[in-house]
């Protein structure tokens, strides 16, 4: 059975980083903003999954912010998650899964009032994720209601929070 183990990114990771999310996404872009928001110390979290010593998953997470960035009164910042991947190979095997979970774990006990994540509608809900709309939330970009999910870490941090989720400007600029 192989052993999997899931582990803060390290300065040797970084070509695996890349590999993975190139071959799990089939296109550069994934990788780009990763590297990107690396360059500029914009990581609040980024995990790999190991088998065996191989990465072969990895899970990044920046921060974003909710409601009016003018007026700190009424704005939040907590955590965006993505990218996400897992090589093709490994998937379908609770690699995801475990990311998910255990940047969860990290991020609540780090105190992040919510998690907000562009993804798979049939993937994320397990998590407890909601469509971001049900909390008055929405996506900066026209993005279906089901994909642009929240999780909330924090009820009280969150209270008369609503608006605009404004991501870090590197998932605009690289391509």
């Amino acid at each position: 059975m192989p052993l999997l183990k899931i582990r803060e990114e390290q300065p040797e990771d970084v070509a695996a980083i890349r590999e993975v999310n190139n071959r799990a996404f089939g296109q550069d872009q994934e990788g780009n903003i990763v590297d990107a928001l690396r360059s500029n110390s914009a990581a609040l979290l980024s995990l790999v999954a190991t088998v065996d010593g191989q990465v072969v998953g990895h899970i990044m997470y920046s921060p974003i912010t909710v409601g009016d960035a003018t007026n700190s009164d009424v704005a939040i910042t907590g955590a965006a998650l993505g990218p996400m991947s897992v090589l093709p190979e490994h998937q379908r095997h609770g690699i995801g899964t475990k990311l998910v979970e255990t940047g969860t774990q990290k991020l609540m006990a780090a105190g992040y009032p919510f998690i907000i994540v562009l993804g798979h509608a049939n993937f994320y809900p397990r998590f407890g994720f909601k469509p971001a709309s049900t909390f008055g939330v929405r996506c900066e970009w026209p993005v279906p209601d089901d994909a642009f999910m929240l999780l909330v870490l924090d009820e009280t941090k969150l209270q008369g929070v609503s608006g605009l989720a404004k991501y870090r400007h590197e998932f605009s600029t690289v391509f």
